[in-house]
C-alpha cells in the first residue's frame, strides 16, 4: 500500500482510483462498506482511501479535540488489511480547509488521486466551509468525468454505525457494543518506550505505548497482545493519565501476565476486550496496588473463560 501526504499531482503516484473519501476514523463496518465498492473496482481501477488529519472538526476546534478511535499506524495497518492499495492522508490546514468545492474536485480528487469513480457516504460534505454535498459531487462528477457512488449507512441492530456512536460506546465501556460495529475487536498499536519503572516496583511491570490523543477509551481493561513473540496473549491495561502519580500525559500501560522479556522499541497490538473499570485516583500507592491485583485477577477470569 501507498501512503500518500503530498499535494503534488506529479509526486503521487499515477493510474487511475475508485476513491472512497472519508475521515475513517476506526475503518468500522461503516466505513468498510465503502471500501467494499472501492475495491469491486480493482483492477480495471486502483482501490484508494482518502482521509484528513487532523480531523476537521479538531482543526475547527482545537481547543475541545475529537476523541480519537484509532492512531494514523491503526489507520495505515487497517487499510492495509483490508486490500486498499493506496491512502490518500491530506494535510488539513488552513490552506486544504479553504479550497471551494470545485478546487477540491478538480485539483485533489481528479488532479492528485486521477479518481474515475468515487465512494462517500449519504452525509459527506467537502470543499471551504462544508459547501459542496452528494448532489455537487454528482455535477462535478459528470464535468469531471468521475462517477459517484453514495452509500447507505449500515447498521448494527436498529443503531447507524458511525465513529461518534462508538467513541459514546468506549466512554460507557460497552466493548461488545463497540465489537459490533467495528466488526472485530478494538485494539490500538504503537511502539514501546521507556517508563519510569513504577510499575515494576509494585509488582506490575509494564509495557508503555503512547495512545491517539486524546484517546476515545479510559480505563483499566482485559486485553490481548500480538508482538514479537506474542500470540494474543493475556495482558491487563491501563489507558489514561495516572492521576494517583500527578500524570499528565496519556499512556497506555500493558501488563503481560506471566511474561519477563524485553520490548523496549518494538510495536505491539493491543486488543481491549472487556472494560473492568474506570481510572481511579488513590490516596496512597499501597491502595492502588491492592486494586491492581484485584484488576489483574478479574482480567485472568475474563480471558480464561
Amino acid at each position: 500500500m501507498r501512503l500518500i501526504r503530498t499535494l503534488e499531482a506529479s509526486q503521487a503516484p499515477s493510474g487511475p482510483t475508485a476513491l472512497a473519501i472519508g475521515n475513517f476514523d476506526g475503518l468500522h463496518l461503516g466505513h468498510q462498506a465503502l471500501l467494499d465498492r472501492a475495491l469491486d473496482r480493482a483492477p480495471d481501477l486502483s482501490p484508494a482511501l482518502m482521509c484528513f488529519e487532523p480531523l476537521p472538526m479538531t482543526r475547527f476546534r482545537p481547543d475541545a479535540p475529537v476523541p480519537r478511535l484509532h492512531s494514523v499506524r491503526d489507520r495505515l495497518i487497517s487499510a492495509r488489511e483490508l486490500g486498499i492499495e493506496r491512502l490518500y492522508m491530506m494535510r488539513f490546514d488552513h490552506g486544504f480547509s479553504a479550497l471551494s468545492p470545485e478546487a477540491f474536485v478538480s485539483e485533489i480528487v481528479v488532479g492528485l488521486a486521477q479518481a474515475r469513480h468515487v465512494i462517500v457516504g449519504g452525509d459527506f460534505r467537502f470543499g471551504a466551509r462544508a459547501a459542496g454535498n452528494v448532489a455537487r459531487l454528482i455535477e462535478l462528477g459528470q464535468a469531471h468525468g468521475f462517477g459517484v457512488e453514495e452509500v447507505d449507512a449500515v447498521l448494527s441492530g436498529d443503531e447507524r454505525i458511525s465513529s461518534s456512536a462508538i467513541r459514546s460506546a468506549l466512554a460507557a465501556g460497552q466493548m461488545a457494543r463497540v465489537r459490533a460495529m467495528l466488526g472485530r475487536p478494538y485494539f490500538l498499536h504503537g511502539r514501546v518506550l521507556r517508563g519510569e519503572q513504577l510499575g515494576r516496583t509494585l509488582g506490575y511491570p509494564t509495557a508503555n505505548l503512547r495512545p491517539p490523543l486524546p484517546p476515545a477509551a479510559r480505563g483499566i481493561f482485559a486485553a490481548r497482545v500480538d508482538g514479537p513473540g506474542l500470540r494474543r496473549h493475556p495482558a491487563v491495561v491501563s489507558l489514561g493519565l495516572r492521576p494517583t502519580v500527578a500524570g499528565k500525559n496519556w499512556l497506555l500501560e500493558v501488563h503481560l501476565f506471566d511474561y519477563d522479556g524485553n520490548l523496549y522499541g518494538q510495536h505491539l497490538r493491543v486488543e481491549l476486550i472487556e472494560r473492568l473499570r474506570e481510572e481511579e485516583k488513590f490516596d496512597t500507592l499501597e491502595a492502588m496496588r491492592l486494586q491492581m491485583d484485584e484488576d489483574a485477577a478479574q482480567a485472568r477470569r475474563i480471558l480464561d473463560s
